[in-house]
């Protein structure tokens, strides 16, 4: 099905979402298959930038996670004010779902970063698990079929609540396993990729969401190079900037969705001028 044939059934899967969902499918699998489990590393909890500022331990790393709860209540709290003119009809749950995930992201990243270790990182991934899911339903319903948007979002939910589950209670006996939440974290991420090339056309959201995936791989790799970053600036480090990096992708959807309530106004506008 072509592009344009899918903008005028937007509740009809195309054939090539079934493709994907079968090629997801087999590499979950094989993930499982051929990927021992994966525990997770003690010096993932070692941040180089430990600072305690106003009686607050690793004050950087707690206070860079506000852009979060700025982006979060805004984009929020603009789809309660201008429900009419943001998304497809259907997906505003979905998008609620996201935003939410992003405040809730704030306040989860910043507990564990009061106190780091394995207790609290859970309370850190579950919000994201909680945003990625509403992302992927938008990304769904934008671009496949609305209908299906609307029966994967709890599904969703669940597999993103239940991959953290697993990985906190694993990893409470001993045995630890990243797996199930590596998928949810990684595997939406990349079918939104091919998703976006080959539907590139069937929504405006298109550039944004590119910018978003562009700011994620920036937190990466940010992420990554967290000393390096602290021994050249000496004043904040790759883990903070992280932090501010990873909320501008949700900005960047908001900025779709303003963009799309001005073209809404714009167009009552002009039907009402008789333009």
């Amino acid at each position: 099905m072509s592009v344009d044939e899918h903008m005028t059934s937007p509740d009809k899967l195309p054939r090539s979402a079934a493709w994907l969902a079968a090629v997801s499918v087999i590499a979950i699998v094989a993930f499982f298959v051929f990927v021992a489990p994966i525990t997770q590393d003690p010096a993932y909890h070692e941040f180089v930038d430990s600072r305690r500022l106003f009686a607050i331990p690793n004050f950087w790393n707690v206070a860079s996670n506000l852009p979060f709860l700025f982006v979060g209540v805004y984009g929020f709290v603009f789809l309660w004010r201008y429900r009419m003119h943001v998304g497809e009809s259907g997906l505003h749950r979905a998008w609620q779902v996201f935003f939410i995930g992003i405040v809730l992201t704030s306040f989860g990243s910043s507990y564990y970063h009061l106190a780091p270790g394995n207790a609290t990182l859970a309370w850190d991934r579950l919000p994201m698990t909680i945003a990625f899911s509403g992302l992927f339903t938008i990304v769904i319903g934008e671009y496949l079929s609305v209908r299906a948007a609307r029966h994967v979002l709890i599904p969703l939910l669940m597999a993103g609540a239940a991959s953290v589950i697993y990985w906190a209670v694993t990893e409470a006996n001993g045995v630890g396993d990243l797996r199930p939440y590596a998928v949810v974290q990684f595997l939406p991420m990349i079918l939104t990729c091919a998703i976006l090339i080959i539907y590139r056309r069937a929504s405006d959201l298109t550039r944004y969401l590119w910018l978003m995936i562009a700011t994620y791989a920036i937190a990466k790799l940010l992420e990554f190079f967290d000393a390096g970053i602290y021994g050249i600036f000496d004043f904040i480090s790759g883990h903070s900037l992280k932090h501010v990096a990873a909320s501008l992708g949700p900005l960047a959807l908001l900025f779709a969705l303003r963009a799309r309530d001005r073209a809404a106004r714009e167009g009552c506008v002009n039907e009402q001028s008789g333009l």
